[in-house]
């Protein structure tokens, strides 16, 4: 980790493209501010950590369901609708 003294009003360049300023220093509270690409994303730490969480459970639930066969698995609805069509096919 890179640690900096910067005062309020000072600026960091990131990868040329992303300009961290010291706006404010109010007791132990610190305001930056942020100059960015409109194609990157800037997330707060504890959101960042709340959606990577929330991907990962989605993703350990859709295995489960996937390795159980679950009814309301996609793949298998996927699968009985195709064998529905396919005998309706045969019927006509």
């Amino acid at each position: 980790m890179l640690y900096l003294t910067r005062k309020v009003g000072d600026s960091v360049v990131i990868d040329d493209n992303i300009e961290v300023t010291v706006v404010e220093v109010r007791g132990k509270t610190v305001k930056l501010g942020f100059t960015f690409p409109e194609d990157v994303q800037v997330l707060r730490r504890e959101l960042y950590d709340r959606i990577q969480e929330e991907n990962r459970s989605a993703a350990v639930s859709e295995d489960i369901i996937r390795h159980l066969g679950g009814a309301n698995s996609p793949a298998k609805d996927i699968s009985e609708k195709k064998s529905d069509t396919d005998e309706n096919a045969g019927n006509s």
